[in-house]
C-alpha cells in the first residue's frame, strides 16, 4: 500500500505559503521528511493525519482518498504529533485502555491482549501502573507510539520524534521506530538528520514548501562522492573562505573551523577529499549543489 501524493498546495491566512505543489510517492517503510524547523513539515504531516485541509492537490493511500474520504483513512492512521498531552495521574495501562476503546476495541479479552502486547513492544510493561506524570520524555514518547499502534494501522505519522531526548531515550526510541516500520508507511518528520540516516530507506528533503530533493539515502550520498572537500581555518578567515568556494557546512573544533566545501574537482592544496554523509547531502541540497542534479529545483535520486 502506497501513499501517493501529488501537488498539494497549502497557504495560510497571513500569507505564509507552507506547500508549494509538494508531490511524492511513498511506498511501505520508513520515510524520512527532513528539514528546518518552518519549512512545511508539520503543514504536510496534519493534511495526510486529515487535521487540516489543503488548498489544492491530492493523497491517496491505496485506495482511500486522504483529502475526502477522511473517516476511512482515520480508521487504518496511527499519528504521533509534535506536542501532545496525556493525564499525569493516569497510568499508561488505564490511559492505553481507553484509547483502545476510542478506537473501536470495545471487548475486554481481546482489548486486554491488544494493550499487554503494546506495553510490551514499547518497553512500558514494567512501569504500566505508573502514573504518566512520572514519566520520562522518553517514557512519553513511547507511549505515544503505543497509542498510535492502535488498530494495526496502514500509515503511521510521527512529527519530530527525537526532540528533547536525551541520547539514550533517543537510541531506544528509534529503536521502536525501526521496529514498526516494517509492514507500514511511516513517515519520520524531522530536522535532525542523523535520525533519518539511521532509519530511512527513502527520504525527502523540504524547504520553504517545496521539495529539494527525493531519494534512497545511500544513492543520495553516493552522488555527492568525490565532491566534498574538507579544510581547516580560522574563524576569522572564514568570510574570505565562503567568497571564493561553495561552503556547504562548518563545524568548530578545538577553536578553529573544519569546513566542508562542494566541488567538482579539488578546490586547491589546502583541501583534502572527505567521505560524504547525510549531513553533506542535507547542507548540500540546502545550498543549492547536489552532483549533477545541482542546478534543479528538486533533484530525484532513484
Amino acid at each position: 500500500m502506497h501513499l501517493v501524493i501529488r501537488d498539494l498546495s497549502k497557504t495560510y491566512p497571513n500569507g505564509t505559503q507552507a506547500l508549494k505543489g509538494v508531490s511524492l510517492d511513498i511506498p511501505p517503510g520508513m520515510f524520512g521528511l527532513l528539514g528546518r524547523n518552518g519549512a512545511g513539515k508539520s503543514t504536510l504531516m496534519r493534511i495526510l493525519a486529515t487535521l487540516q485541509e489543503p488548498d489544492a492537490g491530492t493523497a491517496t493511500l491505496g485506495g482511500i482518498d486522504v483529502i475526502r474520504e477522511k473517516d476511512r483513512l482515520r480508521e487504518t492512521l496511527g499519528y504521533l504529533p509534535q506536542t501532545f498531552g496525556f493525564h499525569p495521574r493516569v497510568s499508561a495501562e488505564r490511559l492505553l485502555e481507553h484509547f483502545a476503546v476510542l478506537k473501536g476495541l470495545v471487548d475486554a479479552g481481546p482489548r486486554r491482549d491488544v494493550v499487554d502486547a503494546l506495553l510490551r513492544r514499547t518497553n512500558l510493561w514494567e512501569v504500566r501502573r505508573q502514573r504518566v506524570g512520572t514519566f520520562s520524555g522518553g517514557m512519553r514518547q513511547r507511549l505515544g507510539v503505543a497509542v498510535a499502534l492502535l488498530g494495526n494501522p496502514k500509515l503511521i505519522i510521527v512529527d519530530e520524534p527525537t526532540a528533547g531526548l536525551d541520547p539514550e531515550e533517543r537510541v531506544r526510541f528509534l529503536n521502536l521506530l525501526g521496529e514498526i516500520g516494517e509492514d507500514s508507511v511511516v513517515i519520520l518528520s524531522t530536522h535532525i538528520v542523523e535520525d533519518v540516516e539511521e532509519l530511512c530507506s527513502r527520504l525527502a528533503i523540504i524547504d520553504r514548501g517545496q521539495i529539494l530533493l527525493e531519494a534512497q539515502p545511500a544513492r543520495a550520498i553516493d552522488a555527492l562522492r568525490g565532491r566534498i572537500w574538507r579544510r581547516t581555518v580560522d574563524r576569522d578567515a572564514l568570510p574570505a573562505l565562503e567568497r571564493e568556494h561553495a561552503v556547504v557546512s562548518t563545524k568548530l573544533m578545538a577553536g578553529r573551523t573544519i569546513a566542508h566545501v562542494y566541488a567538482e574537482s579539488s578546490p586547491g592544496a589546502a583541501f583534502e577529499p572527505v567521505e560524504p554523509d547525510m549531513k553533506d547531502v542535507y547542507f548540500s541540497v540546502m545550498a543549492g549543489h547536489h552532483g549533477r542534479d545541482a542546478a534543479a529545483p528538486r533533484a530525484e535520486v532513484a
